[in-house]
């Protein structure tokens, strides 16, 4: 086994109690009961709570709750439907028969104004920038896949949003490609209400309206939905030596409203529950402190990470770790957003427990390690890699689907496991900083940029 990481007696103890501990599974159940847990909610507010209780149990100190303001959406009704063609056309050619009115279900994407549009549906595909240009978008009502080409860095939902917004589109349909008439939920901005309507379908509504878009068809979308001032929090704790600098440890607790989140991020708190209760066992061999958070409204715009990044020093945060993703499947995966060193902790903290890792480098603006990644801090998130042949993109994640049963009990005791030993390193070991012109030049290189500044994220002080 490497130097540095070497496994001592009282942690051999308390890997061992965490092969029997089901803090994990047990936190997951009871934010899984709740009706569901979306940003800015009062079950928003009971989910930070469970969370607490269950950190504070796990061992860690000085437990509380970091307040913050924040736009809370509430969706009310959705309707979409089909309803005739551009034109009448002759009835002998096969596109140019008659369109039949049609009702689909639909949900409203949260940040989603309120609104009623009529227009010409229009397939945009994948809803990258090359297929948008291909079509006319002046007042049509956008179709865009959950997915993306093989081959193509995966482009988020907000982008292909402001894509389509930009070029001229009155409302977005966002429709899955996972198949199980699941529509998709997903916040269109960023804490403030978007410029038009936009709605989830399944992939079996997607399959007609490519063809109903095909033949020239117009649809109509009524949306019901507010936005007002509302609040969220974080719960936050130490635990470890008293020192200056630190390492951050975050997992987001938010759901969408349609979903009990068992996978997103269920599974990541939970995780983050587990290695809480190894951390608190060897706090004595932690270098420096370690601060473990639950954040809040992830889900519609990195809020509660947003807050803890304009509360903390940042410059005494040595790293964070971002539980998003981990322990949903079984072999952990490690996303290390342009550091090297990173990247070389982990697969050696991985190799020397025998535990394969999946590495990433290339760095992404979507989750709740980018308020610190852009101010330089280096950032490890920690996701897990789906099944050989398992689906592109979310898969059961932002629908109805993602439920309880998907989860194994097994993988949140192992990154657990996992993530305390990655922790444990970090305090010991110097991670350089996150140079500001490199981290830009690599999400250029992605060909992030368009899409961030689509999305309204790319901070002005890259310009």
């Amino acid at each position: 086994m490497d130097e540095g990481i070497a496994i001592d007696e009282r942690l051999e103890r308390a890997l061992g109690r965490a092969w029997t501990d089901d803090r994990a599974w047990t936190l997951l159940t009871r934010l899984t009961e709740l009706p569901h847990r979306m940003g800015g909610s009062p079950t928003e507010r009971r989910a930070a709570e469970i969370v607490r209780e269950t950190l504070s149990d796990a061992g860690l100190e000085d437990v509380g709750f970091q307040e913050f303001p924040m736009q809370y959406w509430e969706r009310g009704t959705t309707e979409f439907a089909v309803v005739g063609d551009e034109t009448t056309g002759s009835t002998d050619e096969p596109n140019s028969r008659e369109i039949p009115a049609r009702s689909f279900e639909a949900i409203a994407l949260p940040y989603s104004p309120a609104g009623d549009v009529e227009g010409p549906l229009v397939d945009v595909g994948y809803g990258t920038p090359a297929e948008l240009d291909d079509v006319d978008l002046q007042g049509a009502i956008a179709v865009a896949s959950t997915t993306t080409p093989s081959g193509q860095r995966f482009v988020h939902r907000m982008e292909k949003f402001g894509h389509a917004v930009a070029a001229g589109a009155a409302a977005f349909v966002f429709a899955n490609h996972i198949p199980g008439q699941l529509p998709p939920t997903g916040a269109l901005e960023f804490d403030a209400e978007a410029a038009v309507p936009g709605v989830g379908v399944s992939a079996e509504t997607h399959d007609w309206l490519t063809e109903y878009a095909d033949r020239g068809a117009r649809a109509r979308l009524r949306v019901d939905a507010s936005t007002v001032d509302g609040s969220s929090q974080n719960v936050h704790g130490v635990l470890g030596p008293d020192t200056e600098d630190e390492v951050l440890v975050v997992a987001h607790y938010d759901a969408h409203d349609i979903t009990e989140g068992a996978l997103d991020n269920g599974c990541g708190i939970a995780t983050v529950a587990g290695a809480t209760s190894i951390l608190a066992a060897i706090e004595d061999d932690l270098a420096c402190r370690v601060r473990i958070a639950g954040v809040g409204c992830e889900e519609i715009g990195l809020l509660g990470a947003e807050a803890m990044a304009a509360a903390l020093d940042l410059e005494s945060v040595r790293a964070v770790v971002n539980v998003d993703g981990a322990g949903r499947f079984r072999n952990l995966r490690a996303l290390t957003h342009g550091s090297a060193a990173l990247e070389e902790l982990a697969e050696a903290v991985t190799t020397a427990v025998g535990q394969p890792v999946v590495h990433e480098p290339d760095p992404h603006p979507f989750s709740d390690h980018w308020p610190f990644l852009r101010a330089g801090v280096p950032a490890l998130q920690l996701h897990s890699e789906p099944p050989e042949g398992g689906e592109r993109g979310r898969g059961w994640g932002h629908t109805a689907a993602d439920t309880r049963d998907k989860v194994d009990r097994r993988n949140l005791r192992e990154h657990a496991i996992l993530t305390a030993l990655l922790v444990r390193e970090l305090t010991r070991t110097e991670i350089p900083r996150i140079d500001d012109a490199d981290l830009r030049e690599r999400l250029r290189e992605q060909e992030y940029e368009p899409g961030m500044r689509a999305a309204e994220i790319w901070p002005d002080s890259w310009d």
